[in-house]
């Protein structure tokens, strides 16, 4: 159905009058970036972290950013499409200008929103005020509108493959569906300059299924907010926990593609090994509830952010992330950078960062008994050797170092530019990867 909308809606006649970019722009390279996401600090997710990053960095670099998004509940104040952000909404500052369109919420993620607005709005909007690339984050409606709109003008388009939502459908019972959703992403992704994926990985995956002018671009860390020393003695107090206390914690949304059915398998048998190990959970979602009921046990902290947050990483000892479905996992990094002992699959961030048996512990993906006794052998040698659970959580932070906002930010404008200037081909974007490395561990 999309994509007949999209058909009907691009016949209409490209606006042949505002299709050059300025020889301005050109020579220095600031582009004026139009931003089309359903999700934005200070909502708490991974696309929106992210996001908020990229902009800060992109706007440190010199370019202007047009930020689309739904309304959220920070917004209650703001009564007209285009008004400014209310104080807890994102930055008011020079080069940055917010336009809000009304929302819906997402069934199941009722703390997100599906953007609505029509591609004509767009278009009249960015006649005013031509951007030089509009890049789209999320695949709703808001970004199909935002395809359509770019298109009819001329307007360049990138896109970034943030969520792996053929992966989630299969953990809310409507895996039958699984094929169109990917055929829609598809779609799409497919009608733009070039989509930004993560990881080497997710482009060979996405590659196989038929999505086409793939550029890798990282993501990056903070590492002046998460780092060891955020430790609290304090904190761990009230978790019970004692100076030699262990400490398993997950963090992130508390849902079912999380898989966290294996992370509470892996806690117990952590705790077999350790009685003593306190087990946490950062985060909220809809499932909640029900592991508070089957895990009295456990700590569940509820949604924390900045410093807070950072506090509750460090002042943990074990980071379990049992999620399959993850198109990079950025809780990866915040824990590496944390200086945890981390046990993770395979793929994404930690295939990408993690020095198996150096600065953590890789699985191969899905093998959920591997987990477990992966997770259950850290406990041991925390126990039993705990020097070299000292040596690794080194070697963590080491392995998140340079992998700062501002040189992602970097490569993202690069493979911007090669979109505005026409460069992005099959062949040559299929072969970059913008991805830093991290710094090298020694052995």
């Amino acid at each position: 159905m999309l994509d007949l909308i999209f058909r009907a809606q691009t016949h209409t006649q490209t606006d042949t009058q505002t299709t050059t970019m300025s020889a301005a722009v050109l020579s220095t390279r600031s582009l004026r970036i139009a931003i089309v996401t359903e999700t934005y600090a200070p909502e708490i997710n991974g696309v929106a972290h992210t996001m908020r990053h990229i902009v800060e960095a992109l706007l440190r670099q010199g370019h202007r950013i047009e930020l689309n998004r739904p309304r959220q509940s920070s917004d209650e104040s703001v009564s007209a499409i285009g008004a400014e952000a209310s104080a807890d909404a994102p930055m008011q500052q020079p080069n940055f200008d917010l336009h809000l369109v009304r929302g819906w919420p997402i069934p199941r993620y009722s703390e997100l929103q599906l953007g609505f607005t029509r591609p004509g709005t767009f278009a009249a909007q960015w006649r005013k005020l031509r951007p030089d690339v509009v890049h789209i984050v999320t695949e709703g409606p808001l970004g199909w509108a935002a395809l359509i709109a770019a298109r009819r003008l001329g307007i360049p388009v990138s896109s970034g493959f943030h969520t792996n939502f053929h992966a989630y459908s299969q953990h809310y019972g409507v895996g039958i569906f699984a094929g169109m959703v990917d055929l829609t992403l598809r779609a799409l992704h497919n009608r733009c300059a070039v989509t930004m994926v993560p990881t080497a990985q997710i482009r060979q995956s996405l590659h196989v299924r038929g999505y086409q002018r793939l550029a890798v671009v990282g993501r990056g860390i903070d590492t002046a907010l998460f780092m060891p020393s955020r430790r609290s003695q304090a904190l761990r107090d009230s978790w019970g926990a004692t100076g030699d206390t262990p400490v398993a914690i997950y963090v992130g949304r508390l849902a079912a593609e999380k898989n966290l059915s294996l992370f509470v398998q892996a806690a117990h048998a952590v705790q077999s090994v350790n009685p003593r190990t306190r087990v946490v959970l950062v985060g909220d979602g809809p499932d909640a509830a029900a592991l508070r009921q089957a895990n009295p046990d456990f700590i569940f902290a509820g949604m924390r952010t900045g410093c807070d947050l950072a506090a509750h990483y460090a002042s943990a000892d074990l980071f379990l992330f049992p999620s399959v479905t993850e198109t990079f996992g950025n809780v990866t990094m915040e824990a590496l950078a944390s200086g945890l002992a981390v046990v993770a699959y395979d793929y994404a961030a930690a295939r990408r960062h993690i020095a198996h048996e150096k600065s953590g512990l890789l699985v191969s993906f899905g093998d959920a008994k591997a987990f477990v006794a992966t997770a259950q052998k850290l406990a041991e040698t925390l126990l039993e050797m705990p020097t070299v659970i000292g040596d690794m959580k080194q070697q963590a932070r080491l392995a998140a170092n340079s992998l700062s906002w501002s040189r992602i930010a970097d490569d993202f404008s690069a493979v911007l530019c090669d979109a505005v200037d026409g460069k992005c081909s099959l062949s040559e974007i299929d072969s970059k990867d913008f991805m830093p490395q991290a710094t090298s561990l020694p052995t």
